[in-house]
């Protein structure tokens, strides 16, 4: 059984820092990338950014590009999201998800497991 455990979410004024990290365990875990996603009340989840583990290959989404970072950490297994100048539309529920596709285009990966989630609101 997979498990993915998201820590670092909080309640932060507009323009502040917050950075969310996803520790994955479990046995067989296997993954080939790790992304966060996000769900704001009343939206759909919608896709943050990616990392491949080969390569270190990065990929955000427009929204998010040059003010969130997507990193792995020392720690086998985690990754962590630097979040910088933060808005108020970025409030929402964060999850981070591991994906066991193949190939290198970030874009078309499927994510297989997915945590609990963690509260993110920025205060404006």
């Amino acid at each position: 059984q997979v498990q993915l455990d998201e820590s670092g979410g909080g309640l932060v004024q507009a323009g502040g820092s917050l950075r969310l990290s996803c520790a994955a365990s479990g046995r067989n875990f296997g993954s080939t990338a790790m992304g966060w996603f996000r769900q704001a009340p009343g939206k759909e989840r919608e896709f943050v950014a990616a990392l491949r583990w080969s390569g270190g290959t990065t990929y955000y989404a427009d929204s998010v590009k040059g003010r969130f970072g997507i990193s792995r950490d020392n720690t086998e297994n985690t990754v962590s999201l630097q979040m910088n100048s933060l808005r108020a539309e970025d409030t929402a529920v964060y999850y981070c998800a591991a994906s066991r596709s193949a190939g290198w285009y970030l874009p078309n990966f499927v994510y297989d497991y997915w945590g609990q989630g963690t509260q993110v609101t920025v205060s404006s």
